[in-house]
């Protein structure tokens, strides 16, 4: 019986301490939230991958001296992507109606696409208008190197699955890049309110 119980009560701490591992202490449930953790606690640096459609050549040259609200998406996904667009639409206007602060760097939103192939810039372009989207404010752009789209999709924790139909299933989240290059937060869809206040807190450190 002694026995019996000895090892029920190590079974019982294995399991507490395996589950203690992989939520971080219990303070996350899921792998997304994890993740989400993770880039919190250590902010990954964006990779130096080519850019089309955008003013910067690369990624981290088009986050750096601002704060950036980024989000992937398609031109021609009917499904997450309208919402997504539905949010930066929201974003757009409230950082219209309340500018960053005298010495606060800059809050923009860019919008890249991981459908290089397809989405060129003249396409870009064209969803942009569709939009409603204000350069200074909304910028879009892909990434035409397929290889180099493999490599900042795993950097950045966004999964892509091509369907049958030359569709995508993908996650879809926030991500907040800060002036340095690196993505600091990573917020869901629904939070787009905390991930802009975060973003001007971030915008007014200049340091």
């Amino acid at each position: 019986m002694l026995r019996t119980a000895l090892l029920s009560l190590l079974v019982i701490l294995g399991g507490y301490a395996a589950a203690a591992w992989l939520t971080h202490d219990f303070r996350v449930w899921t792998q997304e939230g994890s993740r989400r953790l993770e880039v919190a606690l250590n902010p990954v640096p964006l990779p130096d991958v080519r850019l089309q459609g955008a003013p910067a050549p690369t990624l981290p040259e088009a986050a750096a001296g601002q704060v950036t609200i980024a989000d992937f998406f398609y031109t021609r996904c009917q499904t997450v992507c309208l919402s997504l667009g539905s949010t930066f639409q929201q974003l757009q206007a409230e950082l219209q109606a309340q500018p960053a602060a005298p010495g606060a760097r800059p809050v923009r939103l860019l919008s890249l696409s991981f459908d290089g192939a397809h989405d060129d810039p003249q396409v870009l372009q064209a969803y942009a208008r569709k939009m409603g989207a204000e350069p200074q404010i909304w910028q879009f752009a892909s990434v035409a190197d397929a290889g180099e789209q493999r490599s900042l999709l795993e950097r950045l924790g966004v999964v892509v699955i091509p369907d049958e139909l030359g569709d995508f299933e993908h996650n879809a989240a926030l991500l907040v890049f800060d002036a340095q290059g690196r993505m600091v937060r990573v917020f869901d869809i629904a939070e787009q309110q905390l991930a802009l206040n975060y973003a001007r807190h971030l915008a007014s450190k200049r340091s």
